[in-house]
């Protein structure tokens, strides 16, 4: 038998999850019925949700023998929650996708056969359009992975998604990164492994709010430059020696006027215009030295990555508990 865990993130999907837990079991029930060595277990991480979300998957546990699933503390963000799900993970083969149907299920048996039958160890699919998205957001998505590509090795694919089908192998090479500071599409491509891109038309939620934000989006990209490039630093360099060239030619323009051709050295003007443009290179450059300073700290503290409330073992043991 083959075990293949599916690991889904929530955090407030109390209109979603209903839809999704029968389209994942009307597709996951087909694989069954073309392949009778297929089992599959339903992981799904609460990531501290404020609606029914936990008591939806407390019932769906109670009726399922199949469904798992981990209730964090408090909100640890959707990385954390990948993270949780690969540690915990029991199968041999892992899925990781969304519950707002934006990863359609009906791509899992695709994703198994390329992995199984054609020697890859990942099957992710990749978005070649962004219907439904802003333009703005569009393009500032579409910045984002070129400058990435551009300023880190790691080569981060054009509108691939966290939708992966992955062997255990390459789980277990994943989990070997204890990072505090997560980036999972970075960490993806960092550990290799023969990876099948499948290209599908944009999908939009089935139901619900995305708690992906504008501001969060601009947040985890910074997070991605920064856990995966050192260029920021060599910009902060280069912007201190071009201010020092610049530096340079001024002065040497004020003394040719004042010796050529007698002008007079304007002086506040110039001391002000100097002393901005210095001081916010240096604020600039500064504040480059801090977010990495910043993660470092945060990496020494060995903090770990999520807390565990309640899962549906915890659970079951509190009610006999009570009982008692």
């Amino acid at each position: 038998m083959e075990l293949i865990s599916i690991i889904v993130p929530c955090y407030n999907e109390q209109e979603v999850l209903p839809l999704f837990y029968e389209e994942i079991k009307k597709v996951t029930g087909q694989m069954q019925n073309d392949n009778k060595e297929l089992e599959f277990e339903y992981l799904f991480i609460n990531d501290g949700s404020k609606d029914r979300t936990l008591a939806m998957l407390r019932d769906l546990a109670a009726k399922d023998k199949s469904v798992r699933y981990i209730s964090f503390s408090r909100n640890f963000g959707k990385e954390a929650g990948m993270f949780a799900g690969l540690e915990n993970a029991k199968g041999d083969y892992v899925v990781i996708m969304d519950a707002d149907l934006q990863h359609p299920p009906k791509f899992i048996p695709k994703m198994y056969d390329y992995v199984k039958n054609h020697g890859y160890d990942c099957a992710t699919t990749r978005r070649v359009s962004r219907k439904g998205e802003s333009k703005i957001r569009s393009w500032f998505a579409r910045k984002f992975y070129s400058i990435m590509n551009r300023i880190s090795q790691t080569e981060i694919v054009d509108g691939a998604q966290d939708f992966r089908f992955m062997t255990r192998q390459m789980v277990d090479s994943i989990l070997e990164m204890k990072e505090y500071n997560r980036f999972s599409k970075g960490i993806f491509s960092w550990v290799g492994f023969d990876t099948k891109y499948i290209e599908y038309e944009n999908v939009e939620r089935a139901a619900g709010t995305t708690a992906w934000s504008f501001t969060s989006l601009v947040k985890y990209s910074l997070e991605g430059i920064f856990a995966f490039s050192t260029a920021p630093l060599a910009i902060a360099s280069v912007l201190g020696v071009i201010s020092c060239l610049i530096a340079f030619v001024i002065i040497m323009v004020v003394i040719v006027k004042t010796i050529a051709f007698g002008e007079a050295v304007q002086g506040f003007p110039t001391t002000v215009c100097a002393i901005f443009f210095i001081g916010g290179l240096q604020l600039f450059c500064t504040g480059i030295l801090g977010q990495y300073l910043s993660k470092t700290y945060l990496e020494t503290k060995s903090r770990p990555v999520y807390i565990i409330k309640e899962t549906e073992e915890t659970k079951i043991k509190r009610t006999v508990n009570k009982d008692l």
